[in-house]
């Protein structure tokens, strides 16, 4: 299980400093699929980077009671639209690299999820495209062999077919303790995809809602999130109409 409790994260600047997390505290299950939403400078990407322990925080984060280092930072993985591979080198040296230093590397789901992609294997990775590129994040996060994988805005670039047919994919090739939090502002998307639904809220948590309990409940997660954020439907009105008068 992850354990987060953060109190508060802040970034220090100039003139003071901005407070990106506060009084997030969750629990993560083997086997979750997460879908973490927030509007931009919400705190899913800093949550994400606390987790790998890539920003400093206030408080503490347990993978399985204990804190995350060298002995358990492998069953951890993260797919950035930042990317975080080597450019100058191909998808068969990076198969190669990982097998070195992951023992559980899953090397049958690699050759598979490159083929579904239709990946050239002997390209090096500056000659991919965006949307290529991307997709090679997800497959070596999804190849480590982590316990817990993490996405950042992994799809930026693929167009809706292609991540519609991948999350079909990866519903079939997940195993049941492999669990996915997943930051993506694709929400109807991945609605029937997720388990899970955790939003923040200028660092907040604000929403921690099973689909299951949704469903109970007759709503869907686009209704679910417009009450959590009390969405006003006529907030574009309200502006053209401001803008009309003044014309």
């Amino acid at each position: 299980m992850l354990e987060i409790n953060i109190s508060r994260k802040i970034y220090y600047n100039k003139s003071g400093g901005t407070e990106a997390l506060k009084q997030v505290y969750l629990q993560v299950k083997p086997g979750e699929i997460i879908g973490l939403f927030g509007e931009n400078g919400a705190g899913k990407t800093t949550l994400l980077k606390s987790i790998l322990g890539f920003e400093h925080y206030d408080g503490q984060i347990l993978l399985d009671g204990e804190k995350i280092g060298k002995s358990n930072i492998a069953r951890l993985s993260f797919a950035t639209c930042e990317h975080s591979f080597f450019s100058n080198l191909t998808p068969e040296a990076h198969k190669e690299f990982y097998q070195m230093h992951f023992k559980t590397f899953r090397e049958k789901r690699f050759e598979a999820l490159m083929k579904f992609f239709e990946l050239p294997t002997k390209k090096t990775l500056k000659n991919y495209s965006v949307g290529q590129k991307n997709q090679f994040e997800v497959i070596m996060a999804l190849c480590q062999g982590a316990d817990y994988i993490l996405m950042d805005e992994p799809f930026a670039g693929n167009d809706i077919f292609n991540r519609t047919d991948f999350y079909k994919v990866l519903l079939g090739i997940l195993e049941p303790t492999e669990t996915i939090i997943l930051s993506t502002h694709l929400i109807e998307e991945v609605e029937h995809f997720i388990s899970r639904a955790i939003l923040l809220n200028h660092g907040k948590l604000v929403g921690d809602i099973s689909i299951m309990e949704l469903e109970e409940q007759e709503k869907n997660l686009i209704n679910y999130m417009k009450e959590t954020y009390n969405y006003n439907p006529f907030h574009v009105k309200e502006i053209l109409d401001a803008l009309s008068e003044k014309e």
